[in-house]
């Protein structure tokens, strides 16, 4: 069924009630796993990740390419895999599976201090139970708690979100004087399945970019506003996980203290 955005620009709210400029509801919690270094489990919206991590573990001989590839080098090798669960959604998405693991597996290279650990890999686990939008953001933003529980040493959190743009308004369709489309931040399924968005990721409180991932085309003048609202949401985000990391710091610590 196509997405009936009319009301987007008449009532300037989205289907869901939201407004542009709104993020979904983000649940998360850390340590969620026992057996895992680090673990965590996150939704946005609907769209619900696990994530465990495994290591720094030293790379014992044999093992496939991989292994002799972290073997080879001074420094820690980042593996990333993604499970999709055959009930978590819509089916086109699991062929993304490959290029959400390289695309994760390179922004968490830059980040982490990988030349702590030489001759080691660190492998990231995803397990999406559900999918409805921002699901590369989800992974992003779960792998980074999951990394922080595990206490591998980062230089500052990657948050993640998505951001797109509205079609034109119907009024302004066969007309000359178009107005331009608006930004929207958080995108779920529908709108993603309808909209031209992107993924944004930045590193730490300012507004650096290590991820960028832009799903469909739109003319070069409109990225500008999709990626200001982007790395505004990643703002939002991180206040968000900051709260998260802070609130499982002190359980630790009285738990320590008692």
């Amino acid at each position: 069924m196509p997405l009936d955005t009319s009301t987007y620009h008449l009532a300037l709210l989205r289907l869901d009630g939201r407004r542009w400029n709104e993020l979904r509801r983000i649940h998360a919690q850390i340590s969620t796993q026992a057996s895992a270094d680090g673990s965590s489990y996150l939704e946005m919206g609907n769209t619900k990740v696990i994530c465990t991590v495994a290591g720094p573990a030293e790379v014992r001989g044999g093992g496939g390419a991989g292994r002799r590839e972290g073997a080879e080098r001074d420094n820690a090798v980042v593996q990333v895999e993604v499970g999709i669960a055959g009930f978590s959604g819509v089916e086109r998405k699991r062929r993304n599976a490959t290029e959400m693991q390289n695309t994760i597996a390179s922004a968490f290279t830059s980040t982490l201090f990988t030349h702590l650990y030489p001759h080691s890999t660190i492998t990231i686990t995803l397990h999406i139970l559900s999918q409805d939008g921002s699901l590369l953001a989800a992974c992003l933003n779960a792998a980074t708690l999951a990394l922080i529980d595990a206490g591998i040493p980062m230089s500052d959190y990657i948050v993640a979100c998505t951001s797109g743009l509205t079609p034109p308004a119907p009024s302004s369709q066969n007309s000359n004087n178009t107005d331009d489309p608006d930004p929207l931040l958080d995108l779920n399924g529908m709108e993603e399945q309808e909209l031209a968005f992107m993924t944004v990721g930045t590193v730490g409180a300012g507004e650096r970019v290590s991820v960028c991932v832009m799903e469909r085309r739109v003319q070069v003048g409109r990225l500008e506003g999709m990626l200001a609202v982007g790395v505004d949401g990643c703002r939002q985000v991180r206040e968000i996980l900051d709260g998260v990391v802070r609130r499982q710091g002190k359980r630790v610590l009285e738990s320590v203290i008692s």
